[in-house]
């Protein structure tokens, strides 16, 4: 029992510890192979069509700015495709009014809300690209990233997703400067590793290209699960398509700036990432899948991992309460001793790494450096939990649910900076 017990309270500091080395490392690799030296937007030698999804759902605020910043990408071939999820804020009102406005700009009007993957499906029957880009309605994309995101696709004809690089634009709190941190340290130098490593866990829902001959060949979006990106990643990988990441193709985003709104988003993508797992269990059956396993893995480790941090607390507060000391101590749920001050040192060089590696596409990203340092016990905290609260939504879950993925608006930030 005490062996139990020690290995759990080493283990929920020694995990992180673990695979911020790996991710690290991975990262490193990535960055001397494929952007060290490739800094100007590649020669492309055709302009195949990309048709760009714009899925939106009460989004008045924000769909006006994001379809305009669409008028002025540096790529010569493309559409737009708006698509109003039977919004109530007037949001189809301004679409049709873009639409008169801009050629290149159609709409399709959902009567139900169905939810973003039966928009993006409803989109796709009405695309006329080659390629396929979705990005969200709140977004600005950088006028370089179609180049960007096209020169795969041309090159490697079994690449079926590129996944671009998200940048937080709102950074006026506190949460907001600790996020923007985070898309560069965690976000970033994760895809950076596991591309290296073989596999991505998921393309980033704010900005998605893909083949539109591989999304015909895993039947596009699944309607029944909470998040799109993760689900149509593992359908694509498990058809042997490949996923790659681009951190040239930028895309500026407005990230939560409220607890509330903040959990909500993180329940939902812990949510979406316990329905994989369970939807591709029997990927051990095929040893053609064997390099989706590591990534299964993992991710079924830092599951438990989540589970284990909030029991480690709670034999704390008990020990604690009722004056227990033997056999073990268990210290405050705070780095302890040697181990703390390791994965303390760890985590800031991966932020020094990632940071620096990222500042060549936002010059003020290391000043965000200061804010970072709170991170782990932010994301630790969400992460664990929402964890914890997913686990059982989805395998209480009646058996043979067929609802929609709905959506509401979520939390777009308080204020923007110029």
């Amino acid at each position: 029992m005490v062996n139990i017990l020690q290995f759990l309270s080493d283990f929920i500091f020694l995990f992180p510890l673990f695979m911020s080395f790996i991710w690290i490392i991975g990262a490193l690799i990535f960055y001397w192979k494929e952007e060290r030296n490739i800094t100007t937007v590649p020669e492309l030698d055709h302009f195949p069509m990309f048709s760009i999804l714009v899925p939106a759902h009460n989004e008045k605020e924000q769909i006006v700015n994001t379809l305009e910043q669409l008028m002025d990408l540096d790529y010569p071939n493309y559409e737009v495709i708006a698509i109003d999820d039977c919004s109530t804020d007037g949001t189809d009102l301004l679409m049709n009014e873009l639409t008169e406005k801009h050629e290149r700009i159609r709409a399709v009007y959902l009567r139900s809300n169905k939810g973003k993957a039966a928009a993006m499906n409803a989109g796709s029957a009405a695309t006329k690209g080659e390629y396929i880009l979705t990005l969200d309605s709140d977004t600005l994309l950088d006028s370089k990233a179609l180049k960007w995101i096209a020169w795969h696709f041309n090159k490697f004809p079994r690449v079926g997703a590129v996944t671009g690089n998200p940048r937080v634009l709102n950074r006026t709190t506190l949460l907001a400067k600790i996020q923007t941190g985070e898309y560069s340290t965690i976000v970033g130098l994760i895809k950076r590793a596991q591309r290296i490593l073989g596999k991505v866990l998921t393309v980033s829902g704010v900005i998605a290209a893909f083949r539109k001959q591989a999304l015909e060949d895993v039947n596009f979006w699944d309607t029944h699960t909470i998040t799109d990106d993760i689900d149509i990643t593992w359908k694509l990988e498990r058809h042997f398509w490949d996923v790659r990441y681009e951190p040239r193709a930028l895309v500026w985003i407005l990230v939560p700036e409220s607890i509330e709104g903040l959990w909500r988003q993180r329940l939902r993508w812990a949510q979406g990432g316990i329905e994989v797992l369970v939807k591709n269990i029997d990927i051990w059956s095929d040893w053609r899948q064997r390099r989706l396993w590591p990534v299964y893995i993992e991710y079924v480790i830092s599951t438990l991992w989540a589970y284990c941090f909030w029991l480690v607390i709670a034999l704390w507060m008990i020990q604690g309460a009722i004056n227990v000391y033997e056999p073990i101590i268990f210290l405050a749920p705070a780095p302890p001793l040697w181990a703390g001050s390791l994965l303390a040192m760890v985590c800031l060089m991966m932020f020094t790494v990632s940071l620096a590696m990222e500042s060549r596409y936002d010059k003020t990203l290391l000043k965000n450096l200061v804010w970072i340092i709170w991170y782990p016990f932010i994301y630790w905290l969400i992460s664990a939990t929402t964890i914890v609260v997913a686990v059982p939504k989805v395998l209480l879950r009646k058996k043979g649910y067929k609802g929609h993925g709905t959506w509401q608006s979520p939390d777009r930030g308080l204020h923007l900076e110029e």
